[in-house]
């Protein structure tokens, strides 16, 4: 049914298929969970590890994940237990880390014993010695500060980092020296999803809630879909947005409502409080619609989170818009973010969303229960405007807000600092904690690009990125917000 980039993302759904099957049959046991390796592995030949058993293992560990356990751990307790406050998301699977080299400096054949060793001169812990005719790293004094590779004429020191350690923005993941194995300090972590998304051995998961949302669709129970506006640009250009909220409902879910329309809510309120902090004389305020950049701030940044917008994200602001309208009902909230997830346990939210899914899981339940979306009908969409969809794109939360503050008359110099990705949000919160922050309101977005480049997205940003625009030009003729929308989240709290 679904194309797919690598024949790791197509695994990955070929196990949360499985699970979302068992779980909508009611059939989710240990011993069904346990079968699940052998239905996605078949065969005795190994396709890319040392053996079948191995794979199987592994993939083991990922129905666990996608059951809701953790990895590594037991699937004892069948009593499913919903994310709690302060969790930890993103999990290393053990037995898919064990390939990638632990050492980031090493000396290559390339190295000549030249008369200068300017590598051996350029190290200020001596952690560079001569055997057998060139140089030698002690990784166990290197401080992998890379002066040596500066300095050598020929080239001969190689640096490889691990790619989760690599694009890791806060530094929580490291190495274990006696297993070689990748972990995951969680006091820094913020869910992010960014190395889950670098890992080419896909050793790096999130905790799944496809479960609990399967069996609830199956059961008929009362269920809202809130759609981030990312998803215009995940099923490529011949499929509507009004196809893809069509083939949600025929999931089994009630509606299917924008997350747009709490964006145009959480424009108007982020912009009033924006301009009541600037007239006390605040110097800069931040975002909080991105959960990880949120996150960010308060664990690597403390004495700057009381410059973090004190308005909650289109997520929730839409999640309590429908339970004003409708207290009993269950929200689901589908988007391309795992961060998303911790945001919607987080005190003071929690509530607003019962259960959040990425894509990729969303596609898994298009699976499971036997939806083509390219088959669906194409339903009229269009209740938020351009630039509430905007939000899934870098700069598009900048875009609403000037376009509020000129079409409201508001009176104030609004200078925004637009970045993304883990490398520009950390010089300019940098910048901002030494006062040094050319504008006076940051635009935070933690992964590079804006939501179409989540952790839990289908496809890669920049073929989604034409689709996106494309789509959502043609999909609204609102380039303001919308009259509706500002009237019904007005009575709306949109206070975190």
């Amino acid at each position: 049914m679904f194309q797919f980039e690598t024949q790791l993302n197509k695994l990955k759904h070929e196990v949360l298929t499985a699970v979302a099957k068992l779980a909508k049959d009611d059939k989710l046991t240990k011993e069904a969970i346990e079968k699940v390796p052998y239905e996605v592995i078949k065969g005795d030949t190994a396709m890319y590890r040392c053996c079948v058993y191995k794979e199987r293992a592994i993939v083991l560990e990922r129905a666990k994940l996608a059951s809701g356990f953790l990895a590594n751990g037991d699937t004892e307790d069948l009593e499913l237990i919903d994310i709690r406050p302060d969790e930890q998301i993103i999990y290393v699977i053990e037995a898919a880390c064990d390939k990638c080299p632990i050492n980031k400096y090493s000396v290559t054949d390339s190295c000549r014993n030249c008369l200068a060793h300017r590598c051996q001169e350029a190290c200020n812990f001596n952690a560079i010695s001569y055997i057998a005719g060139r140089a030698y790293i002690n990784q166990e004094i290197c401080k992998e500060c890379g002066m040596c590779k500066k300095a050598c004429p020929y080239d001969a020191i190689s640096e490889v980092m691990r790619p989760c350690k690599k694009v890791c923005p806060t530094g929580a993941l490291d190495v274990n020296p006696e297993t070689r194995r990748s972990i995951i300090k969680e006091e820094k972590c913020v869910n992010c999803g960014a190395c889950m998304s670098a890992c080419p051995f896909g050793a790096i998961s999130d905790k799944s809630l496809i479960v609990p949302v399967a069996k609830r669709l199956a059961r008929g129970r009362k269920m809202y879909a809130v759609v981030a506006p990312a998803i215009t640009g995940q099923f490529g250009a011949k499929i509507g947005y009004g196809q893809i909220k069509n083939a949600i409902k025929k999931l089994g879910f009630i509606d299917m409502v924008e997350a747009a329309c709490g964006a145009d809510g959480v424009t108007v309120h982020e912009s009033n409080e924006f301009v009541e902090r600037m007239e006390k004389g605040e110097n800069y305020m931040t975002n909080s619609c991105c959960p990880g950049f949120l996150n960010y701030i308060e664990k690597m940044f403390p004495d700057q989170k009381d410059k973090i917008s004190g308005t909650v994200s289109p997520m929730v602001a839409t999640g309590r818009y429908i339970k004003k309208n409708d207290p009993d009902s269950k929200v689901v909230f589908i988007g391309p973010c795992t961060a998303k997830k911790s945001e919607a346990v987080r005190d003071g939210i929690k509530g607003a969303v019962d259960y959040v899914l990425t894509f990729e899981e969303l596609i898994a339940l298009f699976e499971a229960f036997d939806i083509d979306p390219a088959e669906c009908e194409n339903e009229v969409v269009d209740d938020a405007s351009i630039f509430g969809r905007g939000f899934g794109t870098a700069g598009g939360l900048t875009a609403a807000i000037e376009n509020y503050i000129k079409e409201a008359g508001v009176d104030v110099e609004f200078k925004p600092v637009k970045v993304s990705g883990g490398i520009e949000i950390k010089k300019t919160m940098n910048m901002a904690k030494v006062g040094r922050l050319s504008g006076n309101f940051i635009e935070g977005m933690m992964c590079e690009g804006g939501c179409i480049n989540g952790a839990g997205t289908i496809v890669p940003s920049l073929r989604a990125k034409g689709v996106f625009n494309k789509t959502n030009i043609q999909a609204t003729k609102k380039t303001v917000l919308s009259n509706k929308s500002l009237k019904e989240y007005k009575e709306i709290n949109l206070e975190r």
